[in-house]
């Protein structure tokens, strides 16, 4: 009795501070005997980081002046992914490697429970660094359904946005080669298409990341969204903007979706080889 005692005693000064869901999201970490185990410690790493780096621009560095938050903002995007190892810290995005072939649905599943690992655990814990240095608290993305209650103004801003976002990761990444410099070039574009979405596009806040919208909702609420237009606007969204765009990609580079072929493309390299060789007479 002592020791159920303890272990109760326990529980209720733990359970107050474990964000919902966090539990679930590190059960996820060992899918598969831990096969996928590193990969979901890169994404929460990857996510801490990410909104560490990219959230305290105007919030603690560059508060007077927009130009010194945007700059930090663009250094922050290119650190986080240093840092990190190049995770990709969206579920939206995680989702368009999906559908292209280039991760499994497990490793999928595991990419996306280890950045919503990180953002769980990244708004508390800068919230609490900000109180200690007396710094003004991050902030996140919100959902007001006043004149919205379904969401669609919202995630239409949420689509366009990944879909551009997409398109900019694909370019960068696969279509165009800087030699050299190619990673420090191409994650400096990256940074600046960002800023640009964000600015372009703030009727969601915005998050142009599902993890970001939710993570921060159950941060500032204790609880899960328990609106739908949130569901929409930060999750139905942008997963149709990721396959949207991964079908564009498709079309434009060729490729296969979901394991599937498109009746339309490549328009890259002149369209495919309708040719073949004829079989000779005998």
């Amino acid at each position: 009795m002592v020791l159920l005692s303890a272990i109760s005693s326990f529980f209720q000064q733990l359970a107050p501070i474990v964000p919902p869901g966090l539990v679930t999201t590190i059960a996820a970490a060992f899918v598969g005997d831990g096969k996928y185990f590193s990969v979901w410690k890169n994404e929460f790493i990857g996510t801490l980081l990410m909104i560490g780096f990219t959230f305290s621009p105007g919030k603690w560095i560059g508060q007077e002046a927009l130009t010194v938050a945007w700059i930090a903002h663009a250094c922050g995007v290119v650190a986080s992914d240093k840092i990190g190892g190049g995770q990709h810290v969206n579920p939206a995005v995680t989702l368009s490697m999906y559908a292209l072939g280039k991760c499994n649905y497990t490793e999928a599943f595991v990419r996306i429970m280890g950045s919503m690992a990180g953002g769980l655990v990244a708004f508390p814990l800068f919230k609490a660094f900000a109180d200690s240095m007396k710094l003004t608290p991050l902030g996140g993305p919100e959902f007001n359904p006043s004149g919205d209650e379904e969401g669609i103004n919202a995630g239409f801003s949420e689509f366009l946005a990944v879909v551009l976002l997409m398109i900019i990761i694909y370019t960068v990444n696969w279509e165009l080669n800087f030699g050299k410099f190619h990673y420090w070039i191409k994650q400096t574009l990256t940074a600046i298409g960002i800023r640009y979405l964000i600015e372009t596009f703030p009727t969601a806040g915005p998050a142009i990341n599902p993890m970001l919208g939710t993570t921060w909702y159950i941060f500032a609420n204790g609880a899960y969204p328990d609106h739908l237009g949130h569901y929409f606007t930060y999750w139905v969204s942008p997963f149709l903007a990721a396959i949207v765009a991964s079908c564009m990609y498709v079309i434009y580079a060729g490729g296969t979706v979901f394991g599937k072929t498109l009746p339309l493309g490549p328009i890259k390299g002149g369209g495919k080889s309708t040719t073949s060789e004829s079989k000779k007479k005998k």
